[in-house]
């Protein structure tokens, strides 16, 4: 189905249905099973509105092993779609997540649910009115609170929106699994989905909100916001705080070589600049917000004059666009979040990968290994306790 002919449909659908959403009459039928956590592995339920939407927010994110939509809030036992919807329970439509925090904190969840809602909004989500579809972050836990209230806190502290944070966080209450006719519904019935996306304005809300620097995608590895960056000026990064910086305040805080390199595509001189013969083991950060970009781990000596690696720390960190500057087609490479100019990357690299991400050292700053705590990235310290693996550089 064209987009048009799925805008057509979203507008006609919401016309005719109102702010429910298309195809969400009550469905007949048990649930579904709720997967159990391994070993080792956590579980986090938030509320975020259409719990469609939130399942595939947390769907294929770094870290997390399932998502599954439900209900959660009230007290009724055994909840089904057509009692939620009335609207007369505590019940909110919430998705339960079970992931590896090995690979991916609680903050980082935090992140991901933050940019898939709008938390300015009291009993609605986006054109979903009522009660059912609030947004709270269910704790289940001490750190699990902890965390939430300082992210919500720090969100409500940058003046990001006009109006306060009125997501709640609340302690969590038995997680009901949703009909087997929910689960996947973005997958099982694709064009059913997007007319909703689309006639609900889903899209457009959360890009006026978040904007659209990372294409709604986070690092799966969120903590705290930025320090010795330019960004809020507190420990780590943290996506959801960040603002980036104005240009006349960028042109005070940043060095002549850095403001150019970093806002107008400038190229350093290679072999005279600070890390291109840098042999220490830590990670690199964008010198502007703090994003965390790259490893020493995956760092090698190219023979070029600048620091290359031959693939990012966080993926979701980095995008690239087509430069015709120099006469030929090139692949630039920039931070996601901050849009600073970081290089270009290439495909003679060695392997894994085959490629050479070629960067510019006045983009970035280095953490070393034993200053990652405190600067707020620990959740990298353990890339290098791993027995047997030392940075590529130092071999």
């Amino acid at each position: 189905m064209s987009y048009a002919s799925l805008a057509l449909f979203g507008v006609l659908g919401m016309a005719a249905l109102g702010p429910a959403r298309l195809d969400h009459a009550p469905q007949k039928g048990a649930p579904a099973v709720l997967p159990v956590p391994a070993a080792k592995q956590q579980v986090a339920t938030f509320a975020g509105g259409c719990f469609w939407s939130m399942q595939k927010a947390f769907d294929g994110v770094s870290g997390v092993v399932s998502a599954t939509a439900g209900y959660a809030g009230g007290t009724e036992p055994n909840p089904d779609y057509g009692l939620v919807e009335t609207g007369k329970t505590r019940y909110a439509e919430s998705v339960q997540v079970i992931y590896d925090p090995a690979r991916i904190s609680y903050d980082g969840l935090l992140d991901v649910y933050w940019h898939h809602i709008d938390p300015t909004t009291v009993n609605r989500a986006f054109c979903d009115t009522g009660p059912q579809y609030r947004s709270i972050i269910f704790y289940r836990e001490a750190e699990q609170q902890k965390a939430a209230t300082a992210s919500k806190q720090a969100l409500d502290q940058s003046h990001r929106f006009k109006t306060p944070v009125v997501t709640e966080i609340q302690s969590a209450t038995k997680f009901y699994p949703a009909e087997e006719y929910h689960q996947q519904f973005y997958k099982k019935n694709p064009d059913r989905y997007q007319a909703y996306v689309i006639g609900c304005g889903r899209d457009a809300r959360i890009k006026e909100l978040w904007g659209d620097s990372r294409e709604s995608r986070v690092s799966s590895r969120g903590s705290e916001a930025a320090q010795g960056t330019l960004g809020v000026n507190t420990k780590g990064w943290n996506q959801v705080t960040f603002k980036k910086p104005t240009d006349a305040e960028l042109k005070s805080r940043l060095s002549p070589e850095q403001y150019q390199v970093t806002q107008h595509e400038g190229t350093e001189r290679p072999f005279g600049n600070a890390y291109w013969d840098n042999h220490e083991a830590g990670i690199y950060v964008d010198v502007v917000s703090g994003e965390p970009l790259f490893s020493s781990l995956d760092k090698y000596d190219s023979g070029t004059g600048w620091p290359s690696f031959t693939k990012p720390l966080e993926p979701a960190n980095v995008k690239t666009k087509t430069d015709h500057k120099l006469f030929a087609e090139r692949t630039e490479v920039r931070s996601a979040n901050a849009d600073s100019h970081l290089g270009h990357v290439f495909d003679d690299g060695p392997a894994p990968t085959g490629q050479r991400y070629c960067m510019n050292s006045a983009s970035l700053r280095f953490i070393p290994v034993d200053k990652l705590e405190a600067e707020g990235y620990g959740q990298y310290v353990s890339l290098f306790q791993k027995s047997g693996e030392k940075p590529v550089s130092s071999r």
